[in-house]
């Protein structure tokens, strides 16, 4: 081997066995130095390098430990062969999707949650009490379905604030809605046919095709998914948003409710899955009960998440089963662990059970509310060319345009100037040429002052 192939750098921040060893991987990598090749021996090397021979030997021990170079006694050093060692190759970058790179001045995301108003005292406060002794029983694996403390704060908070009845028993907790439904498919088994409103929800609609599920869509009038229409398919799952459509913000009135529930009772086997991302937020009114509450034959399968009400990144959701599926659950699938900490579930439930909870969503409510009321003052100007929808409930609204203007056309005139709008076509799952052009703003990560910016573009581009 030729010493002189190695230069070290003494002013590197990388120590000098660190730099030998590279340098020699590197050789062999390449091919420099050959398979079977002799290298000098740790006294030589540290000579020729001038420094200390310790140095040699760790460099040469890491090579030892990788496979790089093989070690035989009374002979030395010598290169092993290393086609069948993994070689970690430089990765170019990938040339991301244009659209997730592309930056916006505003961003009317219906999904959006406003983080800045993120409860951190009051989580800091129950995250430090919870810890602050040792209690290694936090770190032990829990019950499959969720703490029953945590549970049972579920039941009592979904009975008053929502209206549903449910015992600890009957909640398991998961890591997210998508987990969820994954696990639901294990209880209800894929053989069934899942009917979707449409427009819809389109996270839950690909998971259930990713599952293996035949989708059937349905469409809805004003009072939501139309139950003659369901009536109709052989559908034996209906998957709905009642207290707040999403993406359409329609609540479901009381009479198309008790049609639901009877085409569910009409036929073993049925079942409804209610899903209540964000009945919180709602402004005029009280908020509507769950369907689940007038379920008296255990036909509704209730999913809950706390993502919307308090982050995303909280990865807490809640399903309430009725008794006949929560047999099979403890029959067949109880043995799967719960996939949430066991100390986050101990948080959100003293959250829920000191009133943090209670405060946060007024206090969320109030600013959702003040968006909401300046969103809608300053589309005023849009009154004569579009019709304002969805604006009760929920952190967003839509706007339906008159004549012959089209969706793509209008999203493509707010991107050039900045401003991110999202049209309800991609929601829809059956798309015709009657459908009226749709846009949704969503306002619940925007302050009041970028709301009034970014809708003054919209005026000027729109109309």
């Amino acid at each position: 081997m030729n010493e002189l192939t190695i230069e070290l750098r003494a002013e590197s921040k990388i120590p000098l066995y660190e730099q030998i060893y590279a340098f020699i991987k590197e050789d062999i990598q390449s091919g420099k130095i050959m398979c079977g090749e002799k290298l000098p021996s740790t006294r030589a090397l540290a000579k020729h390098l001038e420094v200390s021979r310790s140095t040699v030997e760790l460099a040469y021990e890491q090579l030892l430990s990788e496979g790089f170079i093989e070690s035989e006694p009374c002979r030395g050093f010598f290169a092993a062969q290393i086609e069948e060692l993994y070689h970690f190759k430089p990765m170019q970058a990938r040339e991301e999707k244009k659209d997730d790179c592309e930056k916006y001045r505003y961003d009317f995301t219906p999904n959006g949650v406003d983080l800045k108003s993120f409860p951190y005292n009051a989580w800091r406060k129950l995250s430090k009490d919870i810890l602050i002794d040792d209690r290694t029983e936090l770190f032990c694996s829990g019950n499959p379905q969720g703490e029953y403390g945590f549970r049972n704060a579920v039941c009592n908070y979904l009975y008053q604030a929502r209206g549903v009845n449910c015992t600890p028993g009957q909640v398991i907790i998961g890591a997210g809605s998508d987990y969820l439904f994954m696990l639901l498919s294990m209880i209800l088994g894929t053989s069934r046919k899942i009917a979707f409103e449409d427009p819809t929800y389109k996270q839950a609609y690909r998971l259930a095709g990713s599952l293996s599920y035949e989708r059937i869509p349905i469409p809805m009038d004003k009072n939501g998914m139309q139950v003659d229409k369901l009536s109709q398919t052989d559908a034996d799952i209906a998957y709905v948003t009642p207290s707040h459509q999403y993406p359409t913000g329609i609540v479901m009135p009381i009479r198309r409710r008790m049609e639901l529930l009877k085409w569910a009772g009409e036929k073993e086997g049925r079942y409804i899955v209610e899903d209540d991302y964000d009945s919180e937020f709602r402004y005029k009114g009280k908020p509507i009960p769950a369907l689940q509450g007038y379920d008296a034959e255990g036909k509704v399968i209730y999913l809950g998440t706390f993502s919307k009400s308090i982050a995303p990144a909280i990865r807490l959701s809640y399903m309430v089963l009725p008794e006949p599926l929560l047999d099979i659950y403890h029959e067949r699938h109880s043995f799967v662990n719960s996939t949430v900490s066991k100390v986050d579930q101990l948080i959100v439930q003293r959250f829920l059970e000191e009133g943090f909870y209670e405060r946060h969503l007024n206090r969320m409510r109030a600013l959702y509310k003040s968006r909401h009321d300046v969103l809608i003052e300053a589309l005023r100007p849009f009154h004569g060319i579009c019709r304002i929808s969805g604006e009760h409930a929920g952190v967003h609204l839509l706007l339906a345009f008159e004549g012959d203007v089209r969706e793509e056309e209008l999203i493509r005139r707010a991107k050039e100037r900045g401003v991110r709008v999202y049209g309800l076509s991609d929601y829809r799952l059956c798309k015709s040429a009657a459908d009226r052009p749709t846009v949704l703003l969503g306002y619940a990560n925007l302050s009041e002052g970028q709301i009034k910016d970014a809708v003054s573009i919209l005026t000027q581009i729109w109309i």
